[in-house]
């Protein structure tokens, strides 16, 4: 199976299963989307990407993920039938941010 596809799958099992154990362990103060997942080419590390809303809970739902990756590594290796997964770290997805910011200015134009 060529590394491009083991990859791909990869990232969207990640992704779900993020999406999952995030829903499980929130305490639902704030709503925690899981926005896109990126792994290195070597497939040592890799980046799960989260949106917040409301925003002024990102900073209190970031550092919860951060507590939470060595559980959340755990619940993946468990969950995930594949060799061994990338060292994952949690981060805000400014992308996502950006487009809705630009999204908002061009609505009140």
């Amino acid at each position: 199976m060529p590394a491009d596809f083991r990859n791909e799958k990869l990232i969207r099992e990640l992704t779900r299963q993020a999406s999952i154990f995030v829903g499980q362990n929130s305490n639902g103060t704030s709503l925690i989307t899981v926005t896109n997942v990126v792994i290195s080419d070597n497939a040592k590390t890799g980046k799960i990407f989260v949106s917040v809303l409301p925003v002024h809970k990102e900073e209190a739902a970031l550092d919860f993920l951060k507590r939470q990756q060595r559980e959340f590594s755990a619940y993946a290796q468990k969950n995930i039938k594949t060799g061994r997964l990338p060292r994952l770290s949690f981060e805000l997805d400014l992308g996502e941010k950006n487009r809705q910011r630009i999204e908002e200015i061009s609505k009140n134009g």
